[in-house]
């Protein structure tokens, strides 16, 4: 049957008391919704804090695999928000905990950064690719210089700002040669919003989709919109998704990731989506942007604090 799609609602003084009572959980995007790079973004720290004195579960669910939890752990205690590390779920501690739960023990080649790193290095994997590998010479040259290693037994693509046609070669190399390998991403985001800048800022999708590309084949993501990053909440703190509201600024991983998941969806207009983007998809006909709807939304998530105090 075909369902009218709508515009979410509003969080205002009448139904914020329903709203609170319907989930016990509360998870949400970091960048874009608690915070822009070093800046809270309107009183976010304050409505967390708020929320867990009410007695809710909080967790920061993030695709960025730039930083390790111990890192976001930091970043959050600095801008005041009073969260623990067990809390804290990015897409790289998604893809460490993935390959430890399968109990991997070969080497991991990294397309990647540091945060990325670091996860793999918590749960003991073996990595190797971190930091530069440019271009030497001539493109045919690399036919000679590449060499594999035949520990390797999965390839692993995060954010890489030194990424380079010797990674993606390396990455796609072993994915075809090495029985069984593994191929697996931490997120698939397009691009970064950077307040302040009108550059457009490429996300990992780009360097995940360049491996695909050469290989014909998909990567297994670890990111939202992708249930694995909720089954890792829910396998380790027993959440209830019914009972739980996952928030966020981009509809196409935050708000998708609670649709995939039978949660609660909450939009914030701090970020990456508007009023207008979804004025268009109700509009339009296309099921796949229906679904990236949320239930409610607020301007910021200060906002929930002027309703709540």
């Amino acid at each position: 049957c075909f369902m009218m799609a709508k515009l979410p609602t509003l969080v205002d003084k009448d139904n914020v008391k329903t709203f609170l009572d319907s989930f016990d959980t509360f998870m949400t995007d970091c960048d874009g919704v608690l915070w822009s790079a070093d800046t809270v973004l309107d009183r976010a720290n304050l409505v967390i804090n708020k929320l867990r004195e009410l007695g809710k579960k909080i967790f920061l669910v993030t695709n960025n695999s730039t930083k390790s939890r111990e890192q976001y752990l930091k970043k959050c205690l600095k801008l005041g928000f009073n969260v623990e590390k067990e809390e804290i779920v990015g897409s790289a501690f998604v893809l460490a905990s993935y390959l430890q739960q399968r109990k991997f023990n070969k080497k991991v080649y990294m397309i990647g950064s540091e945060g990325l790193a670091e996860e793999l290095d918590a749960v003991g994997i073996r990595h190797i690719g971190l930091g530069p590998d440019p271009m030497v010479g001539t493109s045919h040259d690399l036919i000679d210089t590449v060499e594999l290693d035949p520990e390797v037994g999965a390839v692993v693509i995060g954010f890489d700002g030194h990424i380079s046609l010797p990674k993606i070669m390396k990455a796609a190399s072993y994915v075809n040669l090495v029985p069984d390998c593994l191929f697996l991403a931490t997120n698939t985001d397009e691009m970064f919003p950077f307040k302040g800048s009108n550059l457009t800022y490429p996300g990992t999708g780009c360097m995940v989709r360049a491996v695909e590309c050469v290989l014909g084949r998909k990567a297994t993501v670890m990111g939202k919109p992708e249930p694995l990053i909720f089954e890792v909440v829910q396998q380790q703190h027993q959440v209830e998704p019914s009972r739980t509201v996952m928030v966020g600024d981009r509809c196409n991983t935050d708000i998708l990731l609670g649709k995939n998941c039978g949660l609660q969806t909450l939009l914030v207009l701090t970020g990456v989506h508007q009023m207008t983007d979804l004025q268009c998809w109700v509009d339009g006909t296309d099921a796949a942007l229906h679904k990236q709807l949320p239930q409610y939304y607020l301007p910021s998530l200060g906002s929930l604090l002027d309703l709540i105090q």
